[in-house]
């Protein structure tokens, strides 16, 4: 495992590490942080993996940018409220 610090460059936009909210049109609000697959253990909620398809379509994205990610279910329309680093 490798520890992954912090860049200021980070700031305003999705990158590993993040925690990021987003909304959908009908309102469905979602909250989670990014991480490593081998971060998500146990009853680890509100954790997503960078491999993830959710992940993958938000990188490099900024608040209030929309995107779209692939499901099973069909593609799937999303908007960033926020995103934060701690």
């Amino acid at each position: 495992m490798k520890v992954v610090d912090y860049s200021p460059q980070q700031e305003g936009k999705v990158f590993f590490g993040a925690w990021v909210e987003i909304e959908n049109d009908a309102g469905d609000v979602m909250q989670f942080r990014i991480v490593g697959p081998d971060e998500i253990y146990g009853d680890a909620k509100g954790y997503i993996s960078i491999d993830s398809p959710m992940a993958r379509a938000l990188l490099k994205k900024e608040v209030d940018d929309e995107f779209v990610v692939r499901t099973p279910e069909g593609e799937k329309e999303w908007f960033i409220n926020s995103i934060r680093y701690q």
